[in-house]
């Protein structure tokens, strides 16, 4: 007997060898005392919660932005598209850290009826990605600029346990999971390319493999579900679930998201206290519960430190660089929980990196009481395949308001070089002058940090050959 774990299939072997790792575990619980015992199960609860979160997280901000009878800027149904149509401005505060470079599109698939085919127009150069993330937040393929080009392009996403032929001309693109967030970007070069890029997004479109070759319109409207709180951020939602709300909604997750092979040790833990993919889980189902809800308590607040510092970072210049591969994560799940609580949905670096700054080049904090400049020697400016911006947020996350409405400046606009070919842009609170406003990044009144998002790195910038500068405070 087989059966599928979402990259390979496992044999009998090594279902006996799962199954003897959990008995020999229960078994060694046996010999301890309760006491004992207990920590044992507090341990082994504290890090399934922490291998759990990023399926739970997921699935919860999967019902949240679908739970809508139709698609708007912010939600869609399951298998339709929501497309921003516009960039937000300093008084949005739901979305933490919002960019002002690309207008998105978002869907959510469920692969377990049948295959979807994402249809992707011509975009005629313009730079564009398809990042799709499995139901563990693993970025397993990224349609776009970067890997296929800009032509048009038909994918059939097939999930983990589908196999037969598709039609001429679809390419198939294999999901290990049944859920799939795919998380789309279009380069849009400021308010005057609304029109153009709303035409592309227009053109995205996601078609049952049934419905495959002759008109497919998907339903106007949905029913919604309303026990679902849909003002609760997806964080809080996770955060406040209880040891056996949460062990039992991820155990059900389980079932149609397979872990990868590479998981088994892990899965044998979970299945120590109980938790085993498709069963329900009761925590006191064996009078053996004591120690998991604390180990869930532990859980969460590990969570939290692993968002502060989701591993992997160093400080450079002033900068907090991420190392590592965000995205594909393999058996690295502090790493994964982390990244999932500060910012679910990331890409993978050879699509975009994200270097922040929270203090300049001494260590101080970054304020708007004083000026700074990021300098730029020639030919120094952020090496990118698509392009770069810079982008200002105050100590909440949100766009800073400013007289001149700019939030962000980078490579698409125009800026004025020194003449010996160098580049400075000026971080302050008040304009610089009108010589100098082309330039200018309007900073917060208060505290503030700024993210250099960097498109398509180059390679330079991938293996660290290549760093900001500091952000040097002038006066």
């Amino acid at each position: 007997m087989r059966f599928y774990s979402g990259k390979v299939w496992y044999s009998g072997k090594f279902l006996a060898a799962v199954i003897a790792t959990v008995v020999l575990s229960l078994t060694a619980c046996k010999k301890e005392t309760p006491d004992e015992a207990a920590d044992l199960r507090r341990d082994t609860a504290k890090d399934a919660y922490v291998y759990g979160y990023p399926l739970v997280l997921m699935d919860v901000t999967r019902a949240l932005m679908t739970n809508v009878p139709s698609s708007s800027g912010v939600g869609a149904p399951m298998g339709q598209f929501a497309n921003a149509r516009a960039f937000p401005d300093a008084t949005f505060v739901d979305v933490v850290s919002p960019n002002a470079d690309t207008l998105y599109s978002s869907a959510w698939l469920d692969l377990k009826q049948e295959p979807v085919v994402l249809s992707v127009p011509d975009t005629h150069g313009l730079y564009y990605l398809m990042p799709m993330l499995d139901a563990w937040t693993n970025v397993f393929a990224s349609p776009g600029k970067r890997t296929t080009g800009t032509a048009k392009g038909d994918y059939a996403i097939t999930g983990p346990g589908w196999s037969g032929t598709l039609p001429a001309g679809v390419k198939e693109i294999k999901s290990p999971t049944n859920m799939v967030w795919i998380l789309g970007r279009t380069q849009t070069n400021g308010k005057a390319d609304y029109a153009a890029v709303h035409a592309i997004q227009d053109k995205y479109s996601l078609t049952p493999l049934s419905a495959w070759g002759r008109a497919y319109t998907p339903p106007a409207t949905v029913p919604i579900d309303p026990k679902i709180d849909m003002k609760a951020a997806p964080v809080d939602t996770v955060a406040a679930m209880d040891a056996e709300t949460f062990f039992n909604r991820l155990a059900m997750l389980m079932k149609d998201n397979p872990p990868p092979a590479a998981d088994a040790p892990m899965v044998a833990r979970l299945s120590s206290i109980g938790v085993v993919p498709g069963q329900p889980f009761h925590l006191n189902r064996n009078g053996d519960g004591v120690g998991i809800p604390d180990g869930v308590d532990d859980g969460k607040k590990r969570v939290v430190e692993l968002g502060h510092d989701p591993g992997n970072t160093k400080l450079v210049n002033g900068w907090l660089l991420a190392a590592g591969d965000r995205g594909t994560y393999g058996t690295n799940y502090r790493m994964r929980a982390g990244v999932a609580w500060v910012g679910l949905g990331t890409n993978l670096p050879a699509d975009a990196v994200y270097p922040m700054a929270r203090i300049d080049g001494d260590g101080n904090p970054l304020n708007g009481g004083y000026k700074y400049v990021v300098h730029f020697d020639k030919g120094q400016t952020p090496p990118a395949n698509a392009f770069w911006s810079l982008t200002m947020y105050n100590a909440k996350q949100a766009f800073v308001a400013n007289p001149i409405d700019r939030f962000a400046i980078g490579d698409r606009d125009k800026m004025k070089f020194n003449r010996d070919g160098s580049l400075d842009i000026y971080i302050q609170h008040d304009s610089p002058g009108r010589e100098k406003e082309s330039n200018w990044l309007p900073a917060d009144a208060g505290d503030f940090n700024v993210i250099l998002r960097i498109y398509w790195p180059g390679e330079s910038v991938l293996n660290g050959t290549w760093t900001p500068p500091p952000v040097k405070k002038v006066g």
